[in-house]
């Protein structure tokens, strides 16, 4: 039998490396899984979708179709996206939007001498885009502190739009201050795209979407040290245990893109960052290819690739 033929391209849109979505309803049925059950599907989904993204990108044909169907056989994205909102659930403590919240409302009880309020009298809400929503109620939307806009490849919820954020529409720069965000949210967004050069190309697209505006009278100081910027949460090995990524290199390539880190916090299994866009300067290099940081067998492969 002929081998197949392998050419290398790279993907243009996270769609292309996503496995389809057969049937899905806009609320999950089906039994709860068990904490560990819910952890082992997550983790042998990403495996499997990491190995179908370089069978795409090789155009390795038939380990692609060999992939789709193991990731049917258990149970395909909407047994994943099923798994995801679970574990999300604040029982279970997974609603990564808490620790958001927990920065913004330390910085509000500075901000007030210790009173904080559910929502700053005459202050405009912030807005926030979240790329890769699964739940419509989770801490930032509860708030009270955010007008939410919300999208995911598949959305499960009628108030989810479905989009690939590599697709959405950029907006003019003289339309930023009225329709642009205050926010981008990538909570466990960057770490499914599963090629280095693309998750460079999404974090490079975030401050398009960002507002410029200057800090208005009705401000409060928490928003101007919160707006605008990006909320990034990955798998903590992505930084803990990979070749080419540690956080060092992570926030170096950040600083790159015009962000300065204003929060941060390690877990054993998340990483999460507050990054607010200061602004590019053309000066700076903005070159990051794959560079080996760490040795060691039980390494992990994850790199941002930015150029």
């Amino acid at each position: 039998m002929a081998a197949s033929k392998k050419h290398r391209s790279k993907p243009k849109l996270l769609s292309h490396t996503r496995p389809p979505v057969h049937s899905l309803s806009t609320t999950i049925s089906g039994p709860k899984l068990s904490s560990r059950a819910t952890r082992t599907l997550i983790r042998t989904h990403h495996t499997l979708h990491k190995q179908l993204s370089y069978a795409i990108a090789a155009n390795d044909t038939d380990l692609a179709s060999s992939l789709r169907a193991q990731i049917d056989a258990h149970g395909g994205l909407e047994k994943y996206q099923r798994a995801s909102i679970q574990g999300q659930a604040g029982e279970r403590g997974g609603d990564s939007s808490k620790v958001l919240m927990e920065w913004i409302e330390e910085a509000r009880r500075h901000n007030s001498k210790g009173s904080p309020r559910a929502v700053d009298d005459g202050t405009k809400k912030l807005r926030m885009l979240e790329v890769g929503s699964l739940r419509v109620d989770n801490a930032c939307a509860r708030s009270g502190l955010f007008e939410m806009d919300r999208i995911d490849l598949h959305s499960q919820h009628k108030d989810i739009v479905e989009q690939d954020f590599m697709q959405r529409p950029i907006p003019d720069s003289t339309e930023l201050d009225e329709v642009g965000f205050d926010v981008v949210s990538l909570s466990l967004v960057v770490n499914y795209v599963g090629d280095a050069i693309q998750r460079g190309e999404m974090l490079k697209r975030v401050e398009r979407f960002l507002r410029r505006q200057e800090a208005s009278s009705s401000s409060q100081q928490w928003q101007t040290k919160f707006s605008p910027g990006v909320f990034l949460v990955l798998p903590a090995p992505c930084v803990s245990n990979s070749r080419y990524l540690d956080e060092d290199r992570l926030e170096a390539i950040m600083v790159a893109l015009g962000y300065e880190m204003v929060k941060k916090k390690l877990s054993s299994k998340l990483v999460y960052c507050y990054l607010r866009f200061a602004g590019r300067e053309s000066s700076v290099n903005l070159r990051f290819e794959k560079a080996e940081l760490r040795t060691g067998r039980n390494r992990n492969n994850f790199a941002i690739i930015v150029r």
